[in-house]
């Protein structure tokens, strides 16, 4: 482990500790906050034990619940840097890797879970301002590790809807895009992904508010995620999570069947 990767579990464990103090002294159980929080007695648990990182939004909302004055959001500011993946994205990505199903809209990009290494660098290239080239190699990895979760023994329930302005584009040449939609007309073959293409020119669209995710845990909770540029939301609000899985229903309508996002997958082949 580098220096920086053993600073940074100190700091957790450090963080950990605060929030075991807290919850004590405010007369909480790990199951009590974990249920206030719907996030679980275990996830409680895990950044006591300094083996999960709280995330920025929920020390927040445990500051005021436990009335701390903001000493856990304070000592959280004070963490090092985690080199890959910002604190507000961990959240989703611990979820995704437990999810028993996950659905996906993207608008402006194939979905991570999809993309091939080179389509994935193009991503990362595209960033302004720009990555350095050992800094997208390793982020380039990261995604490519995350795609495991597609091809367990038991992967996901996992449905897609991509808009077709986002398979248009064509990041990092010719062959990169043909080797991108390759990849995609193989997936959408594979047993327990349904992919679909919601076409240009349709004169409704669910979709215009961005891009989401859909998530079940394997306690059959329900969760929503959105990015935006320079954070995200997680949500478990039950009507939030409703307002989006109707949108996402919706957009399945819209979209292209799975046999006729095959046949478009074809054509857009032997175009590129």
């Amino acid at each position: 482990m580098g220096t920086t990767a053993r600073r940074n579990a100190s700091a957790m464990k450090m963080v950990g500790a605060l929030l075991a103090l807290y919850r004590q002294a405010a007369g909480h159980t790990q199951r009590s906050l974990g249920e206030r929080f719907v996030i679980g007695e275990q996830q409680i648990a895990s950044i006591e034990q300094g083996r999960r990182p709280l995330k920025p939004d929920l020390a927040e909302q445990l500051d005021e619940l436990l009335e701390t004055k903001g000493a856990l959001s304070t000592a959280l500011s004070r963490m090092p840097e985690v080199d890959l993946v910002p604190l507000w994205a961990e959240e989703f990505l611990d979820r995704e890797r437990e999810a028993i199903a996950i659905s996906v809209y993207d608008n402006l990009a194939v979905p991570g879970q999809l993309q091939t290494e080179g389509y994935a660098r193009a991503v990362f290239r595209s960033r302004v301002p720009v990555y350095e080239e050992d800094e997208i190699a390793l982020r380039v990895a990261a995604r490519m590790g995350r795609q495991e979760i597609l091809h367990r023994k038991v992967p996901p329930t996992t449905s897609f809807v991509i808009w077709e302005a986002a398979l248009r584009d064509r990041l990092g040449g010719r062959e990169v895009y043909a080797e991108q939609i390759q990849k995609l007309r193989e997936h959408a073959e594979m047993p327990g992904i349904t992919l679909q293409v919601l076409p240009l020119g349709r004169t409704s669209h669910a979709g215009l508010d961005g891009a989401f995710v859909l998530m079940e845990t394997p306690e059959y909770q329900r969760l929503a995620y959105m990015e935006t540029q320079r954070g995200s939301h997680l949500i478990a609000d039950p009507e939030g999570v409703g307002i989006l899985t109707q949108k996402y229903a919706m957009l399945r309508t819209q979209a292209l069947n799975t046999e006729e996002t095959r046949s478009l997958l074809d054509r857009l082949l032997g175009e590129a």
